[in-house]
């Protein structure tokens, strides 16, 4: 497709536009279940964190493929662009930083410090994509923020020896903001399927070099971790990231990064679910607080440029 019918708007009514917000908003809150139950996955992978997250993204390359060629229409693809190069380098750190400071430090603080990617968000998306951060916006991180210390503050330990754990979960939050940063411009051109599937390629290769430095366990035991894997890629990956890059068409940047919470949420409740892991009076309260605070933030009326490129949903 060429760039001028990529870049091509049509007028939209206010009610069609409240749809495609609409249908969004609920893409944003299905990735995030997807996304949040990913731990899960891991857990029976019977494979090292990083192999694991290698088998996340390349077992999902085949169905991410097929999207990209189903949503192309038969038109030729738009050209590589730079901002979807970065999107794929900026989740393979993500996701190595991510598994470096769950074995450096605790659980509770990796999760904790890595929801601090909305923070880089909010201050990248006036700084390097030009798009307007509103105060309900920032009252509704500031929720997320109260809410997700009360998630899992109880089990967050400050301690010397876990300081390169934390710096790690840090860093994470950095490259899973930039990531988000990268996708929403990236969407500006492309459409969703080829941005996940050119960047997976990406993140796919970085991550094989890392694994292979790192690990020497390569293929899971039992047929159970085979399926955890897939199921890794599948509902993850392809699902969670997916509808991440569709609502990133139609949603500002700093409102999606609330997303990431909503993994914390998700995680607690999977982990109440299927492993029996407790849930304190204070922990649903965070709950109910980041709820509230994406709540604050969500889109009133036209807050944001809509997608340049139309999705084969939207298409006039």
């Amino acid at each position: 497709m060429s760039s001028s019918s990529e870049n091509s708007l049509s007028p939209v009514s206010p009610a069609s536009e409240a749809g495609t917000v609409a249908v969004a908003l609920a893409a944003l809150l299905l990735g995030a279940v997807a996304m949040g139950v990913s731990p899960v996955f891991v857990r029976y992978a019977e494979v090292g964190p990083f192999t694991s997250a290698f088998y996340r993204v390349t077992l999902s390359l085949p169905l991410l493929a097929l999207w990209a060629h189903l949503e192309a229409g038969g038109q030729a693809p738009a050209r590589w662009d730079r901002a979807t190069l970065l999107a794929g380098l900026f989740f393979a750190g993500d996701l190595v930083f991510w598994h470096l400071a769950i074995v450096n430090t605790t659980m509770a603080n990796a999760t904790f410090l890595a929801t601090m990617a909305p923070v880089w968000v909010l201050l990248g998306s006036g700084l390097f994509i030009g798009e307007k951060v509103t105060r309900p916006m920032i009252a509704g991180l500031g929720l997320c923020l109260l809410g997700a210390g009360a998630l899992v503050g109880s089990s967050v330990q400050m301690e010397p020896e876990r300081l390169t754990g934390d710096i790690y979960g840090i860093i994470t939050s950095i490259f899973f903001g930039a990531y988000f940063l990268a996708v929403r411009v990236a969407r500006r051109k492309s459409r969703a399927g080829l941005i996940l599937y050119r960047s997976t390629l990406v993140t796919a290769a970085a991550l094989l070099v890392v694994a292979l430095i790192m690990e020497d366990t390569f293929l899971p035991a039992t047929w159970i971790g085979a399926a955890a894997l897939v199921a890794l890629a599948v509902i993850s990956h392809t699902g969670g990231q997916g509808l991440l890059a569709y609502a990133l068409g139609h949603l500002s940047a700093a409102f999606s990064s609330l997303v990431i919470f909503l993994e914390a949420v998700a995680a607690a409740f999977f982990g109440w679910l299927i492993f029996a892991e407790t849930l304190s009076p204070l922990q649903i309260a965070g709950g109910g607080a980041i709820l509230a605070g994406i709540w604050v933030a969500r889109p009133r009326h036209r807050t944001t440029a809509p997608a340049v490129a139309a999705d084969p949903a939207t298409r006039p």
